[in-house]
């Protein structure tokens, strides 16, 4: 990577800027990940567990684990792998959201290294971390097989990344664009766009053209009818996960 922004979009960066104060809110704009947060983290726990040979169901399976969560926000992932016993590092673009992710760690008295940063500047500086997770995140940036190669970059040798984003059908448009920005508005609309979401083959092949070696990938699957998130082996239709590996 030879410049520091190579994969920010300034316009998708604006959009989050403006909805900054709502991280903790669960009833706010961010809403969906509030909802989805407890089936991410279960899966991110999982594979960090499998990878470094810990038990999920220790009290801190993930003690002494550097992690890195790109596009952080407001910390909603940040403060649970913290007090599993990671030591986590949270960056963003986006400079509002940065105080309010220190404030909340503060108030809940956990130790969380929060920055305005993008992932290119971390890997010029050298900085390297056991897990990187960039979690709704592939969706944003402006060139996303050069992202994941500076998430590779951000990689220690046997480290895990951790990805999730939206694939891109026609059933992800109805479900992630007309169901949660049009109609049911959990989300400003245009806060996605169709064209920019990926599909789980080609988040794959991107990690492979990385240098990393793809190893699981999953389906987050929303039931109107529970008003659940689950975990799913085979429906990667709308809102997927992947997890790669780096020799």
């Amino acid at each position: 990577m030879t410049t520091e922004t190579s994969s920010v979009d300034p316009a998708e960066i604006a959009k989050f800027e403006a909805m900054a104060a709502e991280w903790w809110d669960p009833e706010g704009k961010f809403k969906p990940l509030h909802m989805m947060n407890p089936v991410r983290l279960g899966y991110i726990i999982r594979q960090i567990a499998a990878e470094f040979e810990r038990s999920p169901a220790a009290e801190r399976p993930l003690q002494g684990l550097r992690i890195l969560d790109i596009g952080c926000g407001g910390g909603l992932l940040c403060e649970p792998l913290t007090r599993l016993g990671a030591r986590v590092t949270g960056i963003d673009a986006a400079a509002r959201n940065i105080p309010v992710a220190q404030a909340h760690a503060r108030e809940q008295g956990l130790e969380i290294d929060y920055r305005h940063a993008t992932a290119e500047a971390l890997a010029a500086a050298g900085e390297s971390f056991d897990a990187v997770l960039a979690m709704e995140v592939v969706e944003h940036v402006a060139d996303p097989p050069a992202f994941l190669a500076t998430c590779a970059a951000l990689m220690a040798p046997g480290g895990l990344l951790v990805a999730s984003t939206i694939n891109r059908n026609a059933r992800s448009f109805l479900t992630a664009i007309v169901g949660a920005e049009w109609v049911m508005r959990w989300l400003p609309k245009g806060t996605h766009d169709w064209a920019k979401f990926v599909t789980p083959d080609e988040l794959w092949q991107m990690m492979r053209v990385a240098g990393l070696d793809p190893i699981d990938r999953k389906g987050f699957v929303f039931n109107p009818l529970t008003w659940q998130w689950s975990i799913s082996d085979r429906d990667l239709a709308v809102n997927y996960v992947a997890a790669a590996r780096k020799g």
